[in-house]
């Protein structure tokens, strides 16, 4: 009897290994394959999936390139500054593509009129999977899918009403009368000098939403804007690895 119920603990056992090692395989190699088919077959390009990495190695040489060289001040394309990746794919690909994100491709549509049939057809077309870190920097409609979507779609078209926008001009001017008159200040002072204007941008926008989202200005929610770059600082190395299911437990 202790025989028969050992064997079958033991069979049960290797039939729950084995069905563990089917859905790692399939999550890693055999659905994505299945899926790079499928995109070819309607007519996509983009590079051959590559286990587990998929495009990862593409899209950090591309970021850290971008990055190694500054930009031509006289240049307005900033495509392949701000979003290098998207730029390399376009030049190897076309303009629609998919790109692998891991074991899970990432399909780029600039087409009007798909997009246009894809935010019309919110329930067939879902948001991908994502490193769950993401929630630490984006929600709402970003996130959102299906009905919770549509709601948060409506809210933000009428907060960006063209007569909403209109009456928060003057916060906006305000914050950029400030920062022209700081770099004013300095160059009295000195004459002349060389400025990295990447930080005032950055309070800048921190500033303007400050004063049309909350009444305030930048200088009173300094400290929550400044946890929140911290914050994004942290995760964003993160959201860049390869996410494996339960790994950051281990």
């Amino acid at each position: 009897m202790e025989v028969t119920v050992s064997s079958i603990l033991l069979s049960l056992a290797m039939a729950g290994l084995v069905t563990c090692a089917w859905k790692a395989a399939n999550w890693v190699w055999f659905r994505p394959k299945q899926i790079e088919k499928c995109l070819r077959d309607q007519g996509f390009k983009g590079n051959a999936y590559r286990f587990l990495y998929g495009d990862y190695k593409e899209f950090a040489s591309a970021i850290k390139e971008a990055k190694s060289k500054p930009m031509d001040a006289n240049d307005n394309d900033i495509a392949p500054r701000v979003l290098p990746f998207h730029q390399y794919f376009v030049n190897l690909h076309g303009t629609n593509h998919y790109a692998w994100l891991g074991p899970t491709p990432r399909l780029n549509i600039t087409d009007p009129k798909l997009i246009k049939e894809i935010l019309f057809n919110i329930e067939d077309f879902q948001k991908p999977e994502t490193n769950p870190l993401t929630k630490l920097l984006l929600t709402g409609i970003v996130a959102y899918e299906g009905e919770k979507w549509a709601t948060h779609r409506y809210l933000v078209n009428q907060a960006f009403h063209q007569e909403k926008l209109k009456l928060m001009m003057p916060a906006m001017y305000s914050s950029c009368c400030e920062m022209i008159t700081k770099w004013e200040v300095l160059v009295s002072t000195k004459g002349s000098c060389e400025l990295d204007v990447w930080p005032d941008l950055c309070d800048l926008t921190s500033d303007v939403i400050s004063r049309t989202a909350f009444g305030s200005d930048y200088d009173e929610g300094r400290q929550i804007f400044q946890l929140r770059k911290e914050q994004t600082d942290i995760v964003m190395p993160q959201l860049r690895s390869i996410y494996i299911p339960g790994w950051r437990q281990v």
